[in-house]
């Protein structure tokens, strides 16, 4: 076993998009699992929008990554060192390992993986943190009906593609957002979605919801939110009475610091936000996956049948080499990857 492993570290704080100046590929020593804890070398982690807001040094829901510290995600791997009971060498877990070749953790905070009945990339996609937030967002927030119509933007990541399918299983009418001919291309003939506009073929929002009248004639009943921005400024005014919106994530403003420079960027101006959810009758839920943990027995029930016939498609975009693990998630926040995005370690 090797006596060095490798890691990325937040090398500054960005200032709006981040570069590659603010990560930094260092060497370390392998450490040496405690009690109660693991060594895994990590073979896949994953790349999530959320990490950009881990890295502001600004109040959220979790703590910042600190200057120098090792960027945070999941990732899975194969345990090598085991000074934990019930946790043997061989055995492959999912956790928060960072983005590093290697990773010592407490055991408790792992789930096993059995390699054999799936993929072990899945743990990370379509069955692990995203597919959740997907199928928890749109069954408990959503409350979907059959015949109603959905819009999810992002259509083709690991998050959308798991709301559109769902749905479509359950009769709703899917129309996804995506950016660019071929996502949208992806969206229908791979994932099954009724119609799919790109929202970069439109100069404003305005553009984007006469677009939208065409697709969703009978409005929009469930919007589920993971970009903001002009997306959102296009869909608002279309939502039917009693509409649903789960609010998961708002990537088109993660880097103008959270929750935009301009409060009326768009003219999405918080009266006219609050006036809409008045008058229709809205339920706007916000959630965080992290605080609904307890679901994912339930999730792995309803979709893992749904996977393994056929019903619910899987779409990967995987990188390799922790070297390029920056360009990936810059790329990322730039809609630059196809599914779900993350980078191969060995």
């Amino acid at each position: 076993m090797t006596d060095q492993m490798q890691k990325i570290v937040l090398a500054s704080r960005p200032d709006g998009a981040p570069t590659p100046d603010n990560f930094r590929l260092e060497e370390a020593a392998v450490p040496t699992p405690g009690a109660g804890e693991v060594l895994v070398r990590v073979h896949y982690m994953s790349l999530d929008p959320y990490m950009r807001g881990r890295m502001d040094d600004a109040k959220s829901y979790a703590a910042p990554v600190p200057v120098g510290g090792t960027m945070e995600g999941g990732g899975v791997g194969e345990i090598i060192a085991s000074n934990a009971d019930g946790y043997a060498v061989g055995e492959f877990v999912m956790g928060g390992l960072g983005w590093a070749t290697h990773a010592v953790v407490p055991a408790k905070g792992l789930a096993k993986i059995d390699p054999k009945t799936a993929p072990i990339t899945y743990a990370l996609g379509v069955l692990g943190m995203p597919g959740l937030t997907g199928w928890f967002g749109l069954t408990e927030y959503g409350r979907p009906k059959e015949g109603e119509t959905l819009v999810v933007a992002a259509a083709t990541g690991p998050v959308g593609s798991m709301v559109g399918q769902v749905a479509k299983s359950m009769g709703l009418r899917v129309v996804g957002i995506a950016g660019g001919a071929e996502k949208c291309k992806l969206a229908t003939d791979h994932f099954g979605f009724d119609a799919c506009l790109d929202h970069r073929a439109y100069d404003d929002a305005s553009a984007l919801r006469a677009a939208l009248k065409e697709v969703c004639p009978k409005g929009i009943d469930i919007y589920f939110e993971n970009v903001g921005g002009k997306v959102l400024e296009a869909v608002l005014p279309m939502m039917n009475q009693f509409g649903r919106i789960p609010v998961c994530g708002m990537i088109a403003w993660y880097n103008a610091g959270g929750l935009g420079a301009d409060a009326s960027e768009g003219g999405l101006t918080g009266p006219k936000l609050w006036r809409t959810i008045l008058v229709n009758f809205l339920s706007v839920n916000g959630f965080i996956i992290s605080n609904h943990w307890d679901r994912m027995p339930d999730f792995h029930k309803a979709v893992a049948p749904m996977i393994q016939s056929g019903d619910i498609k899987v779409q990967e975009d995987i990188t390799e080499g922790l070297e390029n693990a920056p360009q990936a998630f810059i790329d990322l926040l730039n809609g630059g990857n196809t599914g779900k995005a993350m980078v191969k370690l060995i």
